[in-house]
């Protein structure tokens, strides 16, 4: 079935029309629940936050069991940008003024420990998900290559990062081979790869420490008793002590005290037919992630096989665009106009979760029912260091999910039925600011 002018929000739609599915090889394949059984921990959504959570517990003795509603890594995690990222979502100058510079401090370590966490896994347990090191983060006008500049010194004047350096319009030039940008920073802690083999590896982790992981099993319900969780499915039921909510942008309305904290929004990405070798040099010497600063941000990278792995626009409805080719083609070429000969082999769309605040929202209702989602577009990382704290607080006590769970969000307002006329307002306000 394809994706085009359906629904977003639902990861039934649209997995297997990306390259990172075509690319796979074999998929691994799990059962769904039929019947009832007994955990101390369910956790509902296959994505990096349910995995690495799983993970964790398993890690720890607990007994696990996954519900995912259609297939691992059917959600963001296996359909993203591929950017593992250094940082987070909000940069540090802005958590200083938010938070003070003591918890901007600790947010930035947890950051730094994310991205170990993601590079660990891949090597402990060698899953092969294309690694590649190097983020470019990129000025799309002059105006803010300065500010790009000031952030490398602020990071290595107080936080002691070098992992950024400076970058000037003819260095870029050098490295993408266009003109469209201007200045920016090269971080080579940050890195590029195959979110998909990642999110499969990951499932393999945990299937293999003894977690049980169910497809095609969605919750529709869960109920808290005095003694036990009851998380309901169309074909079983499971009695847990402890629940992770880890659905991220497809929670719907789940659970209202955690979705009137998060919007889910559409991304779109595609591939392009193999450029071969020498012609993907030239768009991407070093072939290393590129992201740029524009608020509705363009991002992209090469495949193995030599592809332009693009992604760009978004849109804030339940639907996607009718041709997703030429909607994302457009953005592309607004970066490569001398890929216009170019075939377009692959495009798909994703939903992920954003907050106002743009930080990762961590919350428990009660004692037992815990959740981490809103990663605003920087889930690899986060995603994963989510699901190791949500774990972490259920095992024992986490300084770093009472740490998150302490900032101060804000609720969109309308909650959950009336927050879409707010949000387009909004983000169409901000994108118009791309184009000046």
């Amino acid at each position: 079935m394809s994706a085009a002018g359906q629904q977003g929000g639902n990861s039934s739609l649209g997995y297997d029309e990306s390259w990172y599915y075509a690319s796979l090889g074999s998929v691994d394949h799990y059962p769904s629940l039929n019947g009832d059984i007994d955990v101390e921990v369910c956790v509902i959504g296959g994505g990096y936050t349910g995995l690495s959570a799983a993970i964790e517990l398993t890690d720890q003795g607990h007994s696990v069991a996954v519900l995912e509603a259609h297939k691992i890594g059917a959600g963001a995690s296996g359909r993203n940008g591929g950017v593992l990222g250094m940082g987070q979502r909000k940069d540090q100058l802005e958590l200083e003024r938010w938070v003070g510079k003591e918890k901007a401090q600790q947010f930035w370590q947890i950051a730094c420990d994310a991205n170990q966490l993601v590079r660990e896994r891949i090597n402990k347990h060698n899953i092969d998900c294309d690694l590649r090191d190097g983020s470019l983060t990129v000025a799309h006008r002059q105006r803010y290559e300065g500010e790009l500049w000031d952030y490398v010194d602020h990071l290595e004047a107080y936080y002691a990062y070098t992992g950024k350096r400076k970058v000037d319009r003819d260095e870029v030039r050098a490295m993408l081979g266009v003109d469209t940008y201007f200045g920016g920073y090269l971080d080579s802690n940050a890195a590029h790869i195959h979110p998909l083999k990642l999110a499969q590896g990951l499932a393999r982790v945990a299937d293999k420490q003894g977690a049980s992981l169910f497809e095609a099993s969605a919750a529709l319900s869960y109920l808290e008793g005095d003694d036990c969780i009851q998380v309901e499915t169309s074909k079983g039921r499971v009695r847990c002590q402890y629940l992770i909510l880890a659905c991220n942008g497809y929670l719907g309305n789940f659970e209202k005290a955690a979705a009137v904290y998060q919007m889910p929004i559409n991304n779109f990405i595609l591939a392009t037919e193999p450029l071969g070798e020498k012609r993907g040099q030239l768009i991407n010497r070093d072939n290393v992630a590129v992201v740029d600063t524009r608020f509705v941000v363009n991002y992209f990278h090469n495949s193995p096989d030599h592809r332009l792995i693009f992604g760009g626009g978004e849109n804030y409805s339940s639907r996607f665009p009718k041709d997703l080719k030429k909607f994302v083609q457009a953005k592309m070429l607004e970066v490569y106009p001398d890929l216009g000969d170019v075939k377009i082999d692959y495009a798909w769309g994703g939903t992920l979760a954003i907050t106002l605040k743009r930080m990762p929202h961590f919350g428990r209702k009660g004692k037992r029912v815990y959740w981490a989602q809103g990663y605003s577009g920087h889930g690899i990382a986060m995603a994963n260091m989510g699901g190791k704290l949500v774990a972490e607080a259920i095992h024992h006590q986490s300084d770093g999910f009472e740490l998150f769970a302490g900032l101060k969000h804000q609720a969109f307002p309308g909650g959950t039925l009336l927050r879409w006329p707010g949000l387009v307002a909004g983000m169409l306000y901000y994108s118009m600011l791309d184009r000046f």
